[in-house]
């Protein structure tokens, strides 16, 4: 018993030691505790990092060249930024709308009018525009959407207005018109409105891009385009007409007074030439009397004498010796 009992004894020893000697995780496990600390002190320092950083950048904004940055707080308008550049906001407290500052094309709607002349025609027109106070713009609009509405309005409003004083004539050639230019008479009043109003945008220029006839309208108005087409060159032709007989008549009294000039010039002419050649005749006849009585006699014989011509003289007068080949 007691060898046994020594045998068990040391065996309870040793069973003792061995348990004494493996118990060194509770150790490992502290230390591991320990990092798992140090750790998250890493963890949490990086995540603050982070959510601070997400929050710097969340209420950083940029503002670029062609736009405006309204800064709002609790809905309320604090701020309009209209310079490029950085700018950031109170967190949870402010954020900001990008409103933009260039111009803007808008295509407004077809709408169908009726002319001074009570022709029916379709319009298509656009405006040019921009925000010049984004401030009363978002006060009063609250979105370009809805400011676009409220420009359209007006554009459809002042349209129908000035075009139901124009004849359909005028409208298809605005430069016929004696009311100037259809399009700066609609962008000044469009601008009148919406000034009234603080919506905080300006119309820089309304055009009409077509102008339709309702189809049902079309042929009539076809036709009446024709006759009055036909008129028109029936006037044409009238006075076309009138004008090439008045210029033929003016010609005609024109060629008739410089004949009647000519014809007087050259009677005139005439006269002061027989008048010369009597001067030049009396002169020279007057040197030899009997030679000039002789001249006149043979020139006489020319008018007097035919082939026919019978003529009974006495035979001493001097007319018929002359002409008998007698001379005294």
């Amino acid at each position: 018993m007691t060898e046994k009992d020594s045998n068990f004894v040391s065996l309870e020893e040793r069973f003792a030691l061995n348990q004494k000697k493996k118990p060194k995780k509770p150790k490992a496990k502290s230390e591991f505790v320990l990092d798992w600390k140090k750790h998250g002190k890493i963890i949490g320092g990086v995540f603050l990092a982070f959510v601070l950083i997400v929050i710097f950048l969340t209420n950083m904004y940029v503002v670029r060249e062609g736009e405006y940055k309204i800064v709002r707080q609790f809905g309320e308008i604090v701020k309009v930024v209209e310079e490029p550049g950085l700018g950031f906001t109170v967190p949870f407290v402010q954020s900001t709308t990008t409103v933009p500052k260039y111009l803007m094309n808008y295509e407004i709607s077809e709408a169908e009018i009726n002319t001074k002349d009570k022709r029916r025609i379709i319009i298509d027109n656009y405006a040019v525009w921009k925000v010049n106070n984004p401030q009363q713009m978002i006060a009063n609009a609250g979105t370009l959407i809805n400011a676009e509405s409220r420009m359209e309005e007006f554009i459809y409003s002042v349209v129908r207005t000035e075009l139901g004083r124009l004849d359909y004539s005028e409208i298809i050639n605005d430069e016929d018109t004696s009311r100037g230019s259809l399009g700066e008479q609609v962008t000044a009043r469009v601008n009148e409105l919406l000034a009234a109003d603080s919506y905080g945008i300006e119309v820089l220029d309304v055009r009409i891009k077509r102008t339709d006839l309702p189809v049902e309208n079309e042929q009539a108005v076809y036709q009446d385009m024709i006759s009055e087409r036909e008129k028109i060159a029936q006037k044409f032709l009238s006075e076309g007409d009138a004008d090439k007989r008045r210029i033929e008549a003016e010609t005609d009294r024109q060629v008739r007074e410089i004949i009647a000039n000519a014809e007087r010039e050259a009677a005139v002419i005439i006269s002061e030439g027989e008048a010369e050649a009597a001067r030049i005749y009396n002169q020279s006849f007057s040197k030899d009397p009997e030679f000039y009585n002789l001249y006149r006699t043979l020139e006489s014989y020319k008018s007097t004498i035919g082939e026919d011509t019978v003529i009974m003289l006495p035979s001493d007068s001097p007319y018929a010796q002359i002409l008998s080949g007698i001379t005294p």
